[in-house]
C-alpha cells in the first residue's frame, strides 16, 4: 500500500503554519487507489463479527459506510456539536491545533455491541481518545480502529494503548 503515498498531496503550512496536511482527496480521485484503500481496510476487519462502524467526521464516513455495508454491520457517524437531532453523549479532545467536540446520538450503539472506529487520520490521537470515551460510555466494546494515514512522530497511538489499532500508511516526519 505504500505507494498509494504517492496519490496523497502534501500541504505546507495548512491549516497553520507549521503544519503539514495530507490531503487524501487526490487519492480518493483516483477509482483504483480508492478501491484498493476500501478493499485494504474491509479485508483488515472482516470476520471481526463487528456490529456498529463509526466514522468519524467527515472523512472518516468516507471509508466507514463501505466497510460496513461489506462487513454486513450498521454506520453510526460521529459528528461535531449541534449537528446530530436527538438525545447525545459528547466528549471534548485536544487537537494538534486547538480544541473541539464530538457528539453520538446515545442510542446509536447498544450494550455489547462490537464496534470498528474508522477515520482518514491518526495524529495525536485525541479526536480517536474521544470517540473510544462515547463507545464506552454506551457500553460498546471496541473490535478495533482504522486509519488510512498515521503520522507517527505525533505519537497517537500511545492514546490508542489496549485497543486494536491498524493503519495503513504511516508517515514518520
Amino acid at each position: 500500500m505504500e505507494h498509494l503515498k504517492e496519490l496523497i498531496r502534501e500541504v505546507p503550512d495548512f491549516p497553520k503554519p507549521g503544519i503539514n496536511f495530507y490531503d487524501i482527496t487526490t487519492l480518493l480521485q483516483d477509482a483504483g487507489g480508492l478501491k484498493q484503500t476500501v478493499d485494504s481496510m474491509i479485508d483488515k476487519f472482516r470476520g471481526e463479527q463487528i456490529d456498529t462502524v463509526i466514522g468519524i467526521e467527515s472523512r472518516g464516513f468516507i471509508f466507514a459506510v463501505p466497510i460496513a455495508y461489506a462487513l454486513g454491520a450498521g454506520f453510526v457517524p460521529v459528528r461535531k456539536p449541534n449537528k446530530l437531532p436527538y438525545h447525545k453523549v459528547s466528549a471534548s479532545y485536544d487537537l494538534e491545533y486547538g480544541q473541539d467536540t464530538l457528539e453520538m446520538h446515545r442510542d446509536a450503539v447498544g450494550a455489547g455491541h462490537r464496534v470498528l472506529i474508522v477515520d482518514d487520520l491518526l495524529a495525536t490521537g485525541g479526536t480517536a481518545q474521544a470517540v473510544t470515551k462515547l463507545v464506552e460510555q454506551v457500553g460498546g466494546e471496541i473490535v478495533g480502529l482504522g486509519f488510512l494515514v498515521e503520522l507517527t512522530f505525533l505519537k497517537g497511538r500511545e492514546k490508542m494503548d489496549g485497543y486494536d489499532v491498524h493503519s495503513f500508511l504511516k508517515y514518520d516526519d
